[in-house]
């Protein structure tokens, strides 16, 4: 790894640590600093993302069952995020392993999946 990279990763790091610290400490239904959602604000329509930040703040606190009411697919996401961040930090040492969960197909279903959270939720005024 070159040193570029460890600074990359360094500084990633530290701003998830960052992040997840705000997220812990502040809920974002309570506090004015959070960005509000551009697309709910621009047409008044939920986007498949609205919720998130108050599911982050519930995970946080492990309140699974509350970060589901506020956005479900963001939950059910994580375990395709977490198996994609992995298959990321082995891809020089298990290039097959890369190449079966990188595929065009899955990128597709997931597209899908989120154009069917969105249609729901704007259906179901969330």
């Amino acid at each position: 790894m070159k040193i570029s990279d460890k600074r990359k990763l360094y500084w990633g790091v530290a701003l998830l640590c960052l992040a997840g610290y705000v997220y812990y400490s502040f809920n974002p239904s309570l506090y004015a600093f959070f960005p509000p959602c551009p697309f709910r604000t621009l047409t008044g329509l939920p986007c498949p993302g609205c919720g998130s930040q108050r599911a982050i703040h519930c995970l946080l606190h492990l309140d699974v069952a509350g970060a589901f009411r506020q956005n479900a697919l963001l939950v059910l996401s994580l375990p395709i995020v977490l198996l994609l961040l992995w298959a990321e930090t082995v891809r020089t040492s298990k290039p097959q392993l890369y190449a079966r969960i990188h595929r065009p197909v899955y990128i597709r279903w997931y597209a899908v999946a989120v154009m069917v959270w969105w249609i729901e939720r704007i259906l179901n005024g969330q």
